[in-house]
């Protein structure tokens, strides 16, 4: 039934799975600690903007490491830096520190920065024309952590007395200890770059193409438009969404239920989402995930209660899902093996750089205009994404009109 399923793509599922069930759990949490920690209450989301900075900051060290170290070794270094994270999460709590709570979410982000490269070690893990499902299938461990996250954070909130998520940050040692251990029996075939003898006798690396010849490349850029412009999205609503619901005076068993469903609704598309672009290409599938973007924001629009919450988040979570498996898909056929390393630095880097702006500039709109401003915030990059999309389809309806132009002229015989 899955031919393409192997022992290495199973693993990574398991630890896409961990990972996110970690990142649910800060992201239903993170806001609320530091509005209770934070003096200047415009700086509670500071904490989920400092996960994206060090995702960002980590994403080219990352891909520089896997080159020297290989995936397996930095996946296990980078874990170190999750269970660092939830430590100091822990005693941050503990202690009443709310900067020390922003180093423990910082030190959470470079885990990601590097966690984040093993959707393209799942593509590399089978067969060119399984890519998309590979990518697709690891997502899935995403579906069991939207059930995991965000009642591990209700459950756990106070298991810690007088310390409300203490539990919860101790609860994030354990799992980042568990990914360690299944990081460790992974067996990935870690393919080498090529040397060769410059006309000056001296060894050289043959890394490709430049990188700014990658980048021109339109569906490339497209790509890297889609995945962080897309990312973006979600992460300004999402971050945005537990203060709303908290100013709207909801409890908090209502958000982690709201954020519950967005986390499941990000990642149970992935049953299909690798089918889908095999059947109507990736193209179709971004623009599908602009339109639930679109349909996101008009129902947070329409109103603010539970269920407005509810299913606008759940369109957010199958916009992401669209556009980020999408823009990976598409990230992965614009480089040949040897340009792998530095093509998908600049994508994460992009990506995770974007989206720490969203995540931070979510709580202070929050705050400072209130939700229906954070939504409408959203709408240009939509616009910008959709806008990308269409002048990539003009661009290779052009181009193949052009080459069969130039085969009709190549066809005709010759005059002599």
């Amino acid at each position: 039934m899955l031919p393409f399923l192997n022992r290495n793509l199973s693993l990574l599922t398991v630890c896409v799975c961990i990972m996110m069930s970690c990142a649910s759990l800060i992201v239903t949490t993170a806001a609320l600690v530091g509005f209770s920690l934070a003096t200047d209450k415009s700086l509670a989301t500071l904490p989920i903007a400092s996960q994206f900075i060090g995702a960002m900051l980590a994403s080219i060290p990352a891909a520089m490491l896997m080159q020297l170290l290989g995936r397996k070794i930095t996946f296990m270094l980078a874990a170190l830096f999750g269970i660092g994270g939830g430590i100091m999460g822990y005693l941050a709590i503990m202690n009443h520190q709310f900067w020390l709570f922003v180093l423990a979410t910082f030190s959470v982000g470079i885990f990601q920065g590097f966690a984040n490269y093993m959707r393209y070690a799942a593509a590399e893990t089978v067969a060119p024309p399984d890519k998309s499902k590979a990518i697709s299938f690891v997502m899935l461990g995403g579906v069991a952590a939207a059930v995991i996250g965000p009642n591990l954070a209700k459950y756990s909130r106070e298991w810690v007395q007088g310390a409300e998520f203490a539990g919860s940050y101790a609860s994030v040692i354990g799992l980042y200890i568990i990914i360690l251990l299944v990081f460790s029996f992974l067996k990935l075939e870690e393919k080498t770059t090529s040397v060769h003898i410059d006309k000056d006798g001296k060894r050289k690396r043959d890394t490709g193409r430049s990188l700014r010849k990658i980048a021109k490349q339109p569906r490339y850029i497209v790509a890297l438009i889609s995945g962080m412009l897309g990312y973006s999205v979600m992460s300004f609503v999402m971050t945005a969404t537990p203060l709303a619901m908290n100013q709207s005076a909801f409890l908090f068993n209502d958000t982690a239920l709201v954020i519950q469903w967005h986390v499941l609704a990000m990642f149970a598309p992935s049953f299909v989402t690798g089918n889908l672009i095999a059947r109507f290409g990736v193209i179709k599938i971004l623009f599908s995930g602009v339109v639930f973007g679109f349909l996101c924001i008009s129902i947070n629009l329409l109103g603010t209660t539970f269920w407005h919450f509810l299913i606008a988040l759940m369109c957010l979570g199958i916009s992401w899902n669209f556009l980020f498996v999408g823009s990976t898909s598409m990230i992965t056929d614009t480089y040949e093996e040897k340009e792998k390393n530095k093509a998908q630095a600049l994508n994460d880097f992009s990506v995770f750089s974007m989206v720490a702006v969203a995540s931070l500039s979510a709580g202070a709109l929050q705050n400072a205009f209130g939700w229906q401003v954070v939504n409408i915030g959203a709408l240009p990059l939509l616009l910008v994404i959709l806008f990308a999309l269409i002048w990539l389809v003009k661009k290779n309806r052009s181009d193949n009109a052009s080459t069969l132009e130039i085969d009709k002229v190549s066809s005709l015989p010759s005059a002599n």
